[in-house]
């Protein structure tokens, strides 16, 4: 299937663990094919869901998104397409690969569970580490590459 952009994602804000993997992803989101929303939010509404047996809760204890066309993919599923629709297609053959994702499957209700205790010992500094070289790798290829000559380092 053919992924319906823009994709839009539901996220608890309120957990720093995963408010920084967003933010990591939201910055490849170069294409802008996604659009973040804070379901942890006082203002989120889940009345237009609700008749998909989709609440406000659930999004807060699994990741959701929703294609263009209104299908809903969730959790691991969800973040193999995020990655993929973000260019980042390493991370998302380890969300989608089938050694890694029964582990993946397995190993997400429990990150979920204590994604507050992750984000207290610190866990989320990864993602802001990834950003940062990242953006560094970005940067060094497109100073490599000027008047349609690029140098290989």
């Amino acid at each position: 299937m053919k992924t319906q952009f823009p994709l839009t994602i539901y996220f608890d804000a309120s957990c720093i663990l995963c408010k920084s993997e967003m933010q990591n992803i939201n910055l490849h989101d170069t294409n802008n094919q996604l659009l973040l929303i804070d379901c942890s939010s006082p203002a989120f509404d889940d009345t237009p869901f609700q008749a998909e047996g989709i609440t406000r809760e659930a999004m807060m204890n699994c990741l959701h998104a929703q294609y263009a066309d209104g299908q809903w993919i969730k959790g691991v599923a969800a973040f193999e397409v995020i990655y993929r629709a973000v260019g980042m297609a390493s991370i998302a053959k380890l969300w989608g690969h089938p050694l890694t994702r029964p582990l993946a499957e397995h190993a997400y209700p429990w990150v979920v569970k204590h994604r507050h205790a992750l984000s207290a010992i610190g866990l989320h500094k990864l993602f802001n580490l990834w950003s940062k070289r990242a953006a560094h790798r970005a940067n060094q290829r497109s100073r490599a590459c000027a008047n349609d000559r690029c140098t290989i380092n």
